[in-house]
């Protein structure tokens, strides 16, 4: 259990030493040798869990969706309004979920599919929403995955301007806004007074999830770490840029 703690760390040290770097260089201008020292961590170590760039940004692409979850509500439509803040709170903060922001809106690189970031993302969404309008909180009418759709496209939107103006600082406000002119075209009436828009939400939120985190056992796949890999992958890392 010890070792396999030990990779579920290495692995998570790796993936956001890599976002970090894929945040501030973007996918093509990334090198395998800035993210070694950011990590911290040996070829070896690095290459027993990711092969290649490619494959660290595609990690990290999945780990920005299985990373947003929200407590339980008794209006499920609460989940979707609070999964929307604390992704927008942790897009100041986590540095997985920023680099992953930059790798899926990115203009330019051919060399990696952004396609699954985004129908992750509307599956996501569209989960949320199905199960919503089964309770009865979204009307007949919605067509409940060109909504899902509609709402990643229309977030992305909201993350690039308020990434151009103050650096996703005003992301969670920005984010109330656009659902207090959204949620009314697909909420049932009786339902829109009872959601909480509050742009502060999200922080909250996430320090809850951090703190029910911290107090559950680690688990994750794997026996290993690689860390005894040192000269695994140097045959590799002069071709991966």
């Amino acid at each position: 259990m010890a070792r396999q703690d030990r990779a579920v760390r290495t692995r998570r040290l790796i993936l956001e030493a890599a976002a970090s770097v894929f945040d501030e260089f973007g996918f093509d201008r990334a090198t395998i040798a800035e993210i070694l020292a950011r990590a911290g961590v040996t070829k070896g170590a690095l290459y027993f869990h990711f092969p290649s760039k490619e494959d660290l940004a595609l990690a990290v692409l999945r780990e920005q969706v299985l990373d947003i979850t929200v407590h339980p509500q008794q209006i499920k439509l609460q989940e979707f309004v609070d999964a929307g803040q604390v992704l927008a709170y942790r897009l100041r903060h986590d540095p997985i979920q920023r680099g992953a922001a930059r790798l899926a809106i990115e203009q330019g690189s051919t060399h990696l599919d952004r396609k699954q970031s985004m129908t992750a993302w509307t599956a996501f969404v569209e989960g949320l929403l199905k199960e919503a309008k089964a309770r009865g909180e979204v009307l007949e009418s919605v067509n409940v995955r060109d909504i899902a759709e509609l709402f990643v496209g229309a977030f992305a939107g909201l993350q690039m301007m308020s990434k151009a103006f103050t650096d996703q600082s005003d992301l969670s406000y920005r984010l109330v806004v656009f659902f207090e002119h959204f949620l009314p075209t697909i909420a049932v009436p009786a339902i829109l007074p009872r959601l909480r828009l509050d742009p502060e939400r999200g922080a909250r939120l996430d320090a809850e999830l951090q703190r029910q985190a911290d107090a559950e056992p680690s688990q994750g796949p794997g026996a290993d770490d690689g860390l005894g890999a040192d000269d695994e992958g140097k045959a590799l890392v002069d071709t991966v840029p």
